[in-house]
């Protein structure tokens, strides 16, 4: 059988949400441990897909808390890098939807300062397929480092990408200017409909798919919240319902639902080349799997996505 193992290339971020104090001279903060790929990898491993995380880990507070998390979903670090730097921290704050608007403390921090000699050892043998994206695709000095390993793990995985704009911290032109590239590289683009909005402004979500596919991306997958998703493989698109839930915030939604697509892609062996073997209709199944499991990463507080068993319960 194929091998199964998801790979995940990025960040850990220390989510610091705000949260009322005893007096107005103080500001208090709840401390979850977060980042788009380490919430993929987290995702990937509750779901029961083998997921190893590389990922550069600092030895301070926060990158502690990054490590345990990991290590008790399930998530293999043996590619860790123990580093030197200080983690990467965003304050959040969450508006009457639960939406997170995000402030950052990422200058010098641990998590873009790959290098090539960190990532060589990295063997990708038994994985199906590498998914990155984010920072570590945009902050220097690591992310030419990053596109290079991706090119190289090209031949032998399928490859997933998610932007993950974050405009506060990167100028969207920076993602505008490497997108076509990365597409190049991609067998699946996943983004949402924020994304979309600042990398191709008032442009009608099908027609940006047939952009990023005729740069070089299979499958396009647009997350655009309460209404669901629209995916499309080689232009021919379904839209997909998302599934109802009491909403307590979408911090990591995006995350699990890349997680949950890949997860069940991966179960049933669409991974691994260049999705030549995937149809719409199993494309409809993983989508419908993927909004389940972002729908209960919506149900909790923070990046938190469900473990398999939780996708029993009815």
């Amino acid at each position: 059988m194929s091998p199964r193992r998801i790979t995940v290339l990025g960040e850990c971020v220390a989510d610091a949400f705000t949260e009322p104090a005893d007096t107005a001279n103080e500001l208090a903060l709840r401390v979850l441990p977060g980042g788009g790929p380490a919430n993929t990898a987290v995702s990937l491993a509750r779901l029961g897909t083998p997921a190893r995380f590389l990922a550069r880990l600092s030895g301070d507070v926060f990158g502690r808390l990054f490590r345990t998390r990991l290590e008790a979903s399930g998530v293999d670090l043996s590619y860790a890098v123990a580093a030197a730097e200080p983690s990467t921290l965003a304050v959040a704050e969450l508006d009457e939807r639960g939406q997170a608007a995000f402030s950052f403390h990422a200058q010098n921090t641990a998590d873009w300062q790959w290098t090539a000699e960190e990532l060589a050892r990295v063997d990708l043998s038994e994985t199906a397929c590498v998914h990155t994206g984010s920072l570590a695709l945009v902050q220097q000095p690591g992310a030419a480092v990053v596109e290079d390993f991706l090119a190289a793990a090209a031949p032998h995985a399928t490859l997933s990408i998610d932007p993950n704009v974050r405009p506060l911290l990167v100028d969207p032109d920076v993602y505008r200017a490497r997108l076509e590239h990365w597409c190049g590289l991609a067998d699946v683009l996943r983004l949402s409909e924020d994304d979309l909005a600042l990398l191709l402004p008032d442009t009608p979500p099908e027609k940006a798919c047939d952009i990023w596919h005729t740069a070089g991306a299979r499958l396009v997958v647009i997350t655009r919240g309460a209404e669901g998703a629209l995916a499309s493989l080689d232009g021919e698109r379904i839209q997909v319902p998302a599934v109802a839930t009491q909403v307590v915030d979408t911090v990591g939604a995006g995350d699990s639902f890349t997680a949950g697509l890949l997860h069940h892609l991966g179960a049933r062996g669409l991974l691994g080349g260049r999705l030549k073997e995937l149809d719409l209709a199993a494309l409809a199944e993983a989508c419908a799997f993927a909004a389940r499991v972002a729908a209960l990463t919506c149900a909790v507080a923070g990046p938190n996505p469900p473990w398999q068993s939780e996708l029993a319960q009815p």
